[in-house]
Formats: structure tokens, sequence, C-alpha cells
């Protein structure tokens, strides 16, 4: 009783539809990129005032069959971003033209200008994420590796270099680190490790099975069936 009035509590604070994904499927791991300063604008992004993932509720339980399927081999989904508010978007761009120097978190674009991000279609005006439909994420092995924390104040490597060098993270080596600004990223980016690609394959096919389709110039991107328009509530705390 005290599980379903809590949920129930939850419901109410978010619009009609969304979902907190921690209620429907408690087991997926989540590392919410930018509700801190592990990103690439280097800071908490407006409207991530908790680091909690809010889906439409069937992309939730869209996600929650893809665990199940993947449970059994080994692996767990872990995500990166949910829900975005309009807000956050508006932040990304703001940032991109900010003109302040790169170096803070120049690891994450490493071979472009941050002002050619836009062109280059690595930051979108406009994001699927803002509805609902969409999801970063990856692929963790279970048991689950253990990894020293985020330090802000560490010189952490280029997201497409050696795994080892990267910012701590527990999922498996995708090729480059999430949200590596760079052609690497491209779903089907051909100088990569032979085991990132396979990696990357995976977690696409699994993902297809249940229903999403991936962009194929973020190999962590999915997009379920879109419709709606965008919100701009932000993300309280569960």
């Amino acid at each position: 009783m005290l599980l379903a009035t809590g949920a129930a509590a939850s419901d109410r604070a978010l619009p009609a539809g969304f979902v907190y994904l921690r209620d429907v499927a408690p087991a997926i791991l989540q590392d919410l990129k930018y509700a801190g300063p592990d990103n690439f604008t280097g800071a908490k992004l407006p409207g991530y005032d908790a680091p909690e993932c809010v889906l439409r509720e069937p992309v939730a339980r869209a996600l929650a069959r893809v665990q199940a399927d993947l449970e059994p081999q080994g692996f767990s989904l872990k995500v990166y971003d949910c829900y975005r508010p309009v807000r956050a978007v508006q932040a990304m761009r703001a940032w991109a033209e900010d003109g302040k120097p790169e170096a803070p978190t120049k690891r994450f674009f490493p071979r472009v200008h941050k002002t050619e991000l836009f062109a280059l279609q690595y930051i979108a005006t406009r994001s699927n994420h803002s509805r609902g439909t969409a999801v970063d994420l990856t692929l963790v092995p279970l048991p689950r590796p253990s990894v020293p924390p985020f330090d802000p104040s560490a010189n952490y490597g280029s997201c497409i270099g050696p795994a080892a060098e990267r910012a701590p993270d527990d999922t498996i080596d995708m090729g480059t680190g999430f949200d590596c600004l760079d052609a690497r990223s491209h779903t089907a980016a051909p100088d990569i490790a032979a085991e990132a690609k396979r990696a990357r394959t995976m977690l696409v096919k699994t993902m297809e099975r249940q229903g999403f389709g991936n962009y194929r110039r973020e190999w962590w991107h999915f997009d379920y069936a879109a419709d709606g328009g965008a919100y701009d509530f932000p993300i309280a705390p569960r």
C-alpha cells in the first residue's frame, strides 16, 4: 500500500502521461549527466532539479522490456538523459554561442570548435528529448564494475581516446564516451575497435526489438514513437 501511494504521489508531480523511470523499471541504472557538471557545457543545465529519468509511460515500459531482454545475458541498461526541458535545449545553444574558452570541456569535442556544433548537427535547436520520447543510454556489464567517482578537478582524456583515460564510467567501451561530439560517435563509424562495433550493434538491435530507432550520429541516442509537443517542466525530485 505504501509503495502504491508513493507511486501515485510521483505521478501527480508530472504532467499526464509522464512517469519516473524508477517507478516502472527500477533495475535500470541512471547517471543523468545534465544534472551535474560531467557534460560538454561543464555545468548543471536549467530544469534538471533532480538526477531522475522522466519519460512518457510507453517509452519507460519499452525500456523495461529491453532491460528484461538484457539481464539474462549479463547486461543492464544505464540511462544518461531522458526527458529534457526546453530551457535546457536553449541553454546548450547559449553555451555554444557564448564566446567563452573551450578548454574546460574540450574533451567532449576534441576535433571541432564549439561554434561549429550546430552546423555539424551535434547540438539541435529542438529535441525529441523534450517530448519525453527520446533517451540516451548504454550498456553496463553485470555484476557492475566498481569505478572511482567523477572528479570535477581532474584532467580527463579526450572522449575519443582510450577508455581508461576518459572520465570514469562502469560501462562497456563503445569506442567513445557519451556525448562525444565527434565523427567517431556516429553509430557506424569505421575507425573504432571491433569490440566496440559489436557492442554498438548489440545495443541497437536490442533496442530495435522493442520499437526504438537509433540516431545515426550518436550511438547512445534512441527515439520511440514521437507524438505531441515539447515540454518545459523542470525535473523535480521523485
